[in-house]
């Protein structure tokens, strides 16, 4: 049966296309890893760049860690680890903006993507309370709450996760908000021995990545 002359064919949605992320943490200014990435990125047709904190060693370093990826014009998602200060990463930010997002309380959405995070941890040389985490995490949430897919970005490993393994007690802030606000993927770095590491905690999905870039699509 032929379609009425009027009738007019429905184009796919551009909401209904995956949105490809790399996310990546622990890098502490090294800029051959970053060049790499950015390559990587590039090559892959990467969306998103998630810096999952310690862009740095003691902020030894501020060069070439967020530039190369906003030179190829990628979105970088950055929150503070333990090794650099909320300031610093907020300056990152801005310098590469507008390519450069500080999601450290804050939320960023692309297409049909939420995506929200707190960074630090609550031990090491810029710490913050387990309280102050779990308050960013809800804070940044509840502006993306209603999208279709949802990725929420920490530098620190939730308690109870494979993570753990190391010794090194995870945040019961994290956990918290993995197990209250169910995000589809949550991201974490800090322990660079759990690269790799991937577990489910409910409908969640939960990586940490540190050293070891994922590329993912949602």
């Amino acid at each position: 049966m032929k379609k009425p002359k009027n009738q007019k064919t429905v184009k796919k949605s551009s909401l209904s296309k995956k949105t490809k992320i790399l996310a990546v943490g622990d890098i502490h200014g090294d800029t051959e890893l970053v060049k790499k990435l950015a390559e990587r990125a590039k090559k892959e047709h990467v969306d998103v760049v998630i810096l999952a904190g310690d862009l740095t060693m003691g902020e030894e370093s501020l060069k070439d860690i967020v530039g190369p990826f906003a030179k190829i014009k990628k979105d970088v998602l950055i929150v503070p680890g333990n090794h650099e200060a909320v300031s610093t990463t907020a300056f990152l930010s801005e310098v590469y903006a507008p390519y450069s997002k500080h999601l450290h309380g804050y939320s960023f959405v692309r297409g049909n993507v939420g995506f929200f995070g707190a960074g630090t941890a609550n031990m090491g040389i810029h710490q913050i309370t387990d309280q102050e985490i779990f308050q960013l995490l809800d804070k940044s949430h509840r502006k993306i709450k209603n999208k279709k897919a949802r990725v929420m970005v920490t530098h620190i490993h939730p308690r109870g996760s494979k993570s753990e393994f190391t010794g090194w007690e995870g945040s019961e802030a994290v956990r918290k908000a993995i197990d209250k606000f169910q995000p589809d993927f949550a991201i974490s770095s800090h322990i660079h021995t759990a690269a790799g590491l991937e577990e489910h905690m409910g409908k969640t999905k939960v990586i940490n990545v540190s050293r070891k870039a994922k590329i993912f699509e949602i």
